[in-house]
């Protein structure tokens, strides 16, 4: 068979059979009278063999010694082969985010698009004072897309650039809180807690009804930022919950402090005193966590309370009478 002929029926330019002749990875096994290349059925075989080892990415070179070397063992170069196609892919896969990213930020010039790169860039580096910068001053400058934002926050273990990160994500507007939300279902604890603490500084009610949401997850690090914050967005329902926190001394300081925000409700600030008042009463409450509840009371208004410190300063529990008086000092001071 004719060069042109092994060409159309092998899809292989005559060009590249020429030069893979050059290369000594396949020779015709011989030449018509006037001179041209004729090419056997083990021609064409090792033509075959040939693209199809190339197909999976090996170089002439490799492909040489697979078909050459009678020693040669596959396993390794296999190994190697998928090793720089992961590489490729997550190259490629990092470029088709990027593209899109910039798409999202809908720039109207070059300009905009130079600034957004720079922009992820920063976010991206391997310098935290740089990250912060760069959280800090795309609420100033061409905002990233929200997606951009999401990704850095729950990936970002340094906790200065996530203040950052949160707060920038805070100002972005919307998709934020629908984004973050993947991250609450997260396998890893460290994502799920990142995500729990960016949808808590995000306001409006699709990050509350998110929150309370999340008051049913396995997670108790993301229950217990759930409760805390929607204690601060004043959501009646968690005062059970934050009672609870004060007496096991989790997140105490928070719990007691989110239960005095929520107590500026006359209603509600009873109800506090008074659930403050039967956790105290209870048999199995230890001495410790009963001062805590005590000192929960100071900063709970309403008669309910005070009648409540006025029992404890009676206490037979010296700490917890003493800690009683002195917040009813407080409380009676002009």
């Amino acid at each position: 068979m004719l060069i042109g002929d092994v060409a159309r029926r092998s899809g292989v330019s005559a060009r590249m059979l020429r030069h893979y002749e050059s290369l000594g990875l396949v020779r015709p096994t011989g030449r018509t009278d006037a001179g041209y290349r004729r090419y056997s059925g083990e021609d064409i075989r090792r033509i075959f063999h040939i693209e199809s080892l190339r197909s999976l990415g090996l170089s002439l070179n490799d492909v040489r010694r697979a078909l050459d070397e009678p020693g040669f063992t596959p396993s390794e170069l296999v190994d190697d082969l998928i090793r720089r196609t992961r590489e490729r892919i997550v190259g490629e896969t990092e470029l088709l985010t990027r593209l899109r990213r910039i798409g999202a930020a809908e720039p109207s010039g070059w300009e905009d698009v130079l600034q957004t790169v720079a922009l992820l860039q920063a976010l991206g580096s391997k310098s935290a004072g740089m990250r912060q910068r760069a959280a800090l001053s795309s609420v100033e400058e061409s905002p990233p897309p929200v997606e951009a934002l999401v990704e850095a926050v729950l990936s970002e273990t340094d906790p200065n650039v996530a203040g950052a990160l949160r707060w920038a994500l805070a100002q972005s507007g919307e998709g934020g809180p629908a984004l973050l939300a993947e991250g609450l279902s997260s396998p890893a604890a460290e994502v799920r807690k990142r995500a729990v603490r960016s949808i808590a500084e995000i306001p409006g009610g699709e990050a509350t009804a998110l929150l309370e949401d999340a008051l049913a997850s396995p997670d108790t690090v993301v229950r217990r930022y759930a409760v805390l914050a929607l204690g601060a967005r004043g959501v009646a329902e968690v005062v059970p919950t934050l009672i609870e926190m004060v007496a096991e001394e989790t997140d105490d300081v928070d719990a007691a402090d989110a239960l005095s925000a929520l107590a500026v409700r006359p209603a509600l600030a009873e109800e506090i005193a008074a659930g403050l008042a039967d956790r105290i009463a209870r048999p199995t409450t230890v001495s410790s966590a009963r001062r805590r509840l005590t000192e929960a009371l100071a900063d709970i208004p309403g008669t309910t309370a005070s009648r409540a410190l006025a029992d404890l300063s009676h206490d037979e529990d010296r700490a917890v009478a003493l800690t009683a008086e002195y917040v009813l000092g407080m409380r009676d001071a002009p």
